[in-house]
């Protein structure tokens, strides 16, 4: 689009385009602009003011006389050289624009602070000395509720444009667009929020609103968050395309803003949202178009980047040095979404908020971590993604690790982001790359009149891929030295579960001697039905002196009845990421640290072209990881009911043969 063009479809001033309508924000305020020492607070906001409207008419005049000259009858190819003395060129036009942005920005800030200052000033002097900070907030006194200062003077006038690459893909119709709906849904979007699908399929706006239609949930908002959502096509890689993307931004920005008086002087501000719901591989093409193309030049711009994050230490590299060339690592949210399930974020509530775990939380009292990620169905016609990656790879490395880490880092100094993620860093550098003796693999075969991984016709003939896999990870510092942490996933086992189990030591002595008394364990169900149970024992009821198994339960469902409606995590974390919240994201250096734990048995499994060994579709997994589970100390809590004595017998014989040299 020409500059002719973006000035008749610009809605600032009349005439002006987008691209000078809304000067830049930068973060540092250099000092300038015209005022005078002894002029009151009024007289330089006035004279600001009309600094920045003699500025404006500078910008307008200066372009719309590039443009008209440029589009003139007489511009012909034969008096260029004439034209090219008359009319300044394309980059020098921007050059004389950014000066003027960067001065009209000057102005804008200290027009802000003193309208505040002003504002606080006559809340003082009617009475209310504390200060205002959020509209909420009402004043005291005579005027009350007559002035409100929020707490950023600037954001009530923002646009937010959501924009998510990939809008015709799996993801984004299963998690993006529904997760975006129910903060529609709740309030947790701004009024001038506007949602942008684009995608490689050349789809009429008709096309993508049936889509919608299609993927969201039947509710009373359903229509109105679908007049928020538009669509554009293009390639991920292109600059022009996602310059055409920026050009639609701009337009929706525009007339979604409310009439304001800041948006009269000042024009559209705009924060815009990147979630790339696209294949890897996408990634860096779709990075480097964007940062060239359709960045806000007027507020904030973020990217929220889905897993996988290669396949190994080489290829994140990579891919994180082709990111880190166009983006900052504040603008990248790399999203988890184990992180933002509820009983991932209760555990560092339940470690550091409560005094009876903290002092039992280390290699004298535990004897066994296990997290387990288990799926009761096959790849059921996904298999060639999956198939490229493997379980390992899938869901091992990034979320089972991410809740380790959660379990066993020390202390953070607060709960800022930089700060929590800095304490995972530091005990994922502790563990030591996984060996091939701690890891058994696995495949599933065709039983119970399910067909097996092989069967599925979008998997590769002959695939080694494993469907299951358990590893035995070591934490080399003083907490945690010789605790084994064990890690299991698998898909197509006998149930759908999450969660995770921190095994006690148990009790010394023989005061109960003959009696079935089993160590502690502290279970953390992430899902279905997030629960936390701490299993114990107690005297049986009644005139006996037995011993039994209890759980002390805590199920969401059950202590929160009337007010549990727990958000989906994507709807958690796509809110942390407008604001600004990168906790319960992933740094750069996590994912590194993480890659160099995995990375040499993947190597092996690849080279070595592993056999998984078999597993039937709805059983437990390979047996070899049963006889791991026992080697390494880690046995099922059994109840008295329906529990036959050899299976008691089995269990206590295991307890007590149980010693630090069987890990060995």
């Amino acid at each position: 689009m020409t500059l002719l063009g973006l000035l008749s479809t610009s809605r600032i001033g009349g005439n002006t385009p987008p691209c000078c309508s809304a000067p830049s924000w930068p973060s540092d305020r250099a000092t300038g602009g015209v005022s005078h020492p002894h002029m009151g607070e009024r007289g330089c906001a006035a004279m600001d003011l009309a600094n920045i409207r003699r500025n404006r008419n500078r910008v307008t005049a200066a372009a719309t006389a590039h443009c008209c000259a440029l589009s003139s009858p007489t511009a012909t190819a034969g008096n260029k050289g004439s034209m090219s003395q008359q009319v300044m060129g394309e980059d020098e036009l921007r050059m004389r624009l950014a000066k003027l942005e960067a001065e009209n920005e000057r102005l804008r800030e200290r027009l802000t602070r003193e309208r505040t200052g002003s504002m606080r000033n006559l809340a003082n002097l009617i009475g209310d000395a504390s200060p205002v900070s959020a509209p909420s907030s009402p004043m005291k006194g005579p005027l009350k509720q007559s002035i409100a200062i929020p707490e950023d003077p600037k954001s009530s006038w923002k646009a937010l444009t959501i924009i998510v690459l990939g809008a015709t893909g799996d993801l984004a119709k299963k998690k993006t667009f529904p997760a975006l709906m129910a903060l529609s849904r709740a309030g947790l979007l701004p009024p001038h929020a506007s949602i942008v699908g684009y995608g490689r399929t050349k789809w009429s706006q008709d096309d993508f609103q049936k889509m919608l239609e299609t993927n969201l949930k039947p509710c009373n908002e359903k229509a109105a968050f679908k007049r928020r959502c538009a669509y554009q096509w293009g390639q991920y890689d292109s600059p022009d395309d996602m310059g055409v993307l920026k050009c639609v931004c701009a337009k929706i920005e525009g007339e979604t803003m409310p009439e304001s008086e800041e948006f009269r002087m000042f024009g559209v501000c705009a924060n815009r949202l990147f979630y790339f719901a696209l294949p890897p591989f996408t990634y860096p093409g779709a990075a480097k178009a964007i940062n060239k193309s359709a960045m806000s030049k007027t507020g904030w711009s973020r990217m929220v980047i889905e897993k996988p994050f290669g396949r190994d230490s080489e290829s994140y590299l990579t891919l994180s040095h082709a990111l880190s060339a166009e983006f900052s690592e504040s603008q990248m949210y790399r999203i988890d979404h184990y992180l933002g399930k509820e009983i991932a974020q209760s555990i560092m509530t339940l470690r550091f908020a409560n005094l009876v775990f903290e002092p039992l939380w280390n290699r004298n009292h535990v004897s066994c971590v296990h997290i387990t990620f288990k799926e009761d169905i096959g790849t059921q016609g996904r298999g060639g993604y999956f198939d490229e990656y493997g379980m390992i790879r899938d869901v091992m490395q990034n979320h089972l690790i991410q809740l380790l880490a959660l379990i066993a880092m020390e202390t953070p100094i607060s709960l800022g982001a930089d700060d929590v993620r800095n304490r995972k860093v530091e005990v994922l550098r502790c563990i030591d790359p996984i060996r091939m003796q701690d890891v058994v693999v696995g495949q599933y075969v065709a039983a119970k009149g399910q067909e097996g991984y092989l069967d599925d016709k979008t998997v590769p003939a002959g695939s080694i891929t494993p469907t299951y896999a358990m590893a035995a990870l070591y934490i080399n510092n003083s907490r945690w030295s010789g605790v084994p942490f064990i890690l299991s996933c698998g898909k197509a086992l006998s149930e759908k579960l999450v969660d995770i189990r921190v095994q006690f030591k148990p009790t010394s002595g023989n005061l109960f001697e003959g009696r079935d008394v089993f160590p502690n364990e502290l279970v953390m169900r992430v899902q279905p039905d997030e629960a936390i149970f701490l299993r114990c024992m107690t005297k049986a009821p009644g005139l006996s002196a037995d011993v039994a198994a209890v759980e002390m339960d805590l199920t969401y469902k059950k202590h929160f009845q009337g007010s549990l409606d727990l958000p989906d995590a994507y709807e958690r974390l796509i809110l942390d990421a407008l604001n600004g919240d990168s906790s319960l994201f992933v740094r750069d250096d996590e994912l590194a640290a993480a890659w160099r734990i995995f990375t040499p048995v993947l190597t092996t499994l690849d080279t070595e072209k592993v056999q998984p060994l078999p597993y039937e579709f709805g059983s437990p997994g390979p047996t070899k990881a049963q006889e791991m589970l026992t080697r390494l100390g880690f046995f099922e809590m059994v109840k008295g009911d329906g529990v036959s004595e050899t299976e008691k017998k089995k269990v206590i014989q295991q307890m007590e043969s149980f010693s630090l040299g069987d890990r060995a």
